[in-house]
């Protein structure tokens, strides 16, 4: 006899009303069935409809209203792989190309407030690195910057390198479930600090780019502000036009 598998009532509520989203049964900021009238048609528990519903909200199905119920927000869109120059500066820092140059707690320049959504001068873990590419030289000068409640009890504000990536490290050392980034690119010229690491000329043109890292709880838990010799580096991505 052939095994049939049955989903959990609660997988069953969160297919139906997707389908009901994307066919447009329910087109954005239509309200949708109370949590009793969905337990009436699915025969389900409370607790189940209201997880069901719960999850749709995290993915960004559906959005609630207080005292007024919960309404749909659309077919979310496709959630964008992850950049290739963006995976290299989250990736590990144990690979010879890596250097950490300091980690400190130190005030949070303006790009970094923002990013973290924190005052200006407010105090923050900070971790500075160069990395090289044999017969090319140093190629980015990345900072880290983390509010000091998450960097408490993790090796950010050590000199050691981090094998796992500071983004992984962080989720895992702080308990944090990471959900997505936003990304700044631009330019400026370079300061003389930068200029010496980077073996550049005085003011010559830096490609910089701000990234902020955020946790299910939508929290800006790290910003990375990278600079880049442009005459080094060549951002290239592939992406879909569907």
């Amino acid at each position: 006899m052939p095994i049939e598998y049955a989903p959990p009532m609660y997988a069953v509520i969160v297919n139906t009303l997707q389908e009901r989203i994307s066919d447009g049964s329910y087109p954005p900021d239509a309200k949708l069935p109370s949590e009793t009238e969905l337990m009436e048609e699915f025969g389900a528990s409370r607790t189940i409809v209201v997880r069901a519903l719960d999850l749709l909200r995290q993915d960004g199905w559906i959005y609630s209203r207080q005292g007024k119920g919960r309404f749909s927000q659309g077919k979310p869109p496709e959630p964008q792989r992850v950049p290739q120059h963006v995976s290299a500066l989250l990736a590990a820092e144990v690979d010879g190309r890596v250097r950490v140059l300091d980690a400190r707690e130190a005030a949070a320049p303006t790009r970094a407030a923002w990013a973290l959504g924190v005052q200006e001068g407010a105090p923050v873990m900070v971790r500075r690195w160069l990395v090289s590419v044999d017969e090319v030289g140093p190629v980015e000068l990345g900072t880290a910057y983390v509010p000091l409640d998450l960097a408490a009890g993790t090796g950010v504000g050590s000199v050691e390198p981090l094998r796992e990536g500071l983004a992984r490290h962080l989720a895992d050392r702080a308990g944090l479930e990471l959900d997505h980034a936003t990304q700044r690119i631009s330019a400026r010229p370079a300061t003389v600090e930068e200029s010496r690491l980077l073996e550049v000329g005085k003011r010559e043109c830096m490609l910089t780019a701000l990234l902020a890292v955020y946790d299910r709880q939508q929290r800006p838990v790290l910003a990375l502000d990278v600079v880049m010799p442009p005459s080094r580096h060549e951002l290239e991505d592939t992406f879909t036009l569907r």
